[in-house]
């Protein structure tokens, strides 16, 4: 077992995505524990979790960092652009794919996918290991984070109201500034007298974060079992629907690249680019997926294109990172 894992991990899967993968299989066999509402819901312990989860984020991040990333500012726009447009514009163009097939949930899912912000530790990683600009990462995937709590609901709003009910955006913004944005300032207040501490136990709150994350899973999972909503789905469409998956990283990957080469980026800041702006968070997906979808049953089809891209890109960006890594060795 030992050599199996040592193995995975080598190529981008670990312990948590095994995990990910019996949450959802355990709400197939067991949905009921999910759906308990009294007298206190999974769902409700989410929600509370969800904010400490953003508390946290915060505490380790200080105003200093944030002023020192500013200025490397054409490399940020590239990083960010490619998040927050050219991910959703792709996806967009492949609409009539979906739609015109009968997958119109499973496109949602994808474009909820493509409007999030990147992620903050694997980007990181990955551009530590293939010897890139990291102080450049921590900024484009912090700030992406706190873009995303705006931009994220404004580009869901446009397609996902008609699937999910009751869709205000006002509404659903002011949750995320109260669940999400307020925690992060302030943490980053309170980042001078307790950051070192949130550093300290980083370890420690990265298993919190795993744990709500996985309860969300759970839950949203539950609902969608429970309600039959992966029946129409065969396995033949699920695979085709995580080759596309794959399939949009490479591309996304592929324009970055493009696009940092015409710009002249150095080998440092195009690594940068390359893994952060091709990268989406899943703690952010499941977290807002809280927000955004609450109470609604198709959440768990929803998350499902962010679980297989999640991943797939650790698996691709983890082997990609240790190719350039030798290059730059030889």
């Amino acid at each position: 077992m030992k050599k199996l894992l040592k193995i995975l991990s080598k190529v981008g899967f670990d312990g948590f995505l095994l995990m990910i993968g019996a949450m959802i299989l355990l709400a197939y066999f067991f949905p009921q524990p999910g759906m308990i509402k009294e007298p206190v819901s999974l769902e409700d312990i989410a929600s509370v979790g969800v904010s400490f989860i953003f508390l946290f984020y915060g505490l380790r991040l200080s105003v200093e960092k944030l002023k020192t990333g500013l200025a490397n500012w054409k490399m940020h726009i590239v990083v960010q652009l490619t998040t927050f447009l050219l991910f959703p514009l792709i996806v967009l163009a492949l609409r009539p794919l979906f739609v015109n097939a009968g997958f119109e949930l499973l496109w949602l899912g994808v474009f909820f996918l493509a409007a999030l912000p990147s992620t903050v530790s694997s980007s990181v990683v990955m551009v530590s290991i293939a010897k890139g600009n990291i102080p450049a990462a921590i900024f484009n995937a912090s700030i992406s984070s706190l873009i995303g709590v705006v931009v994220t609901p404004l580009w869901v709003g446009l397609f996902i109201a008609s699937a999910t009910g009751n869709f205000d955006i006002i509404t659903i913004v002011i949750k995320l500034i109260f669940q999400v944005l307020l925690p992060v300032i302030i943490g980053i207040s309170l980042n001078s007298r307790f950051g070192a501490m949130a550093e300290k136990y980083k370890k420690q709150l990265k298993y919190f974060d795993q744990a709500i994350i996985l309860t969300i899973i759970y839950t949203s999972f539950c609902k969608s079992f429970s309600e039959n909503l992966f029946d129409s789905f065969t396995a033949l469409e699920l695979a085709g629907l995580a080759t596309g998956m794959m399939f949009l990283f490479f591309v996304v990957f592929f324009c970055v690249g493009l696009i940092s080469r015409l710009l002249g980026f150095s080998d440092e800041d195009r690594i940068t680019v390359l893994f952060c702006g091709s990268k989406k968070s899943l703690v952010h997906g499941t977290v807002m997926s809280k927000v955004l979808f609450q109470h609604s049953s198709i959440t768990g089809i929803l998350l499902l294109p962010l679980m297989l891209y999640h991943a797939l890109q650790l698996i691709a960006a983890s082997i990609i990172a240790q190719r350039m890594a030798r290059r730059k060795d030889e």
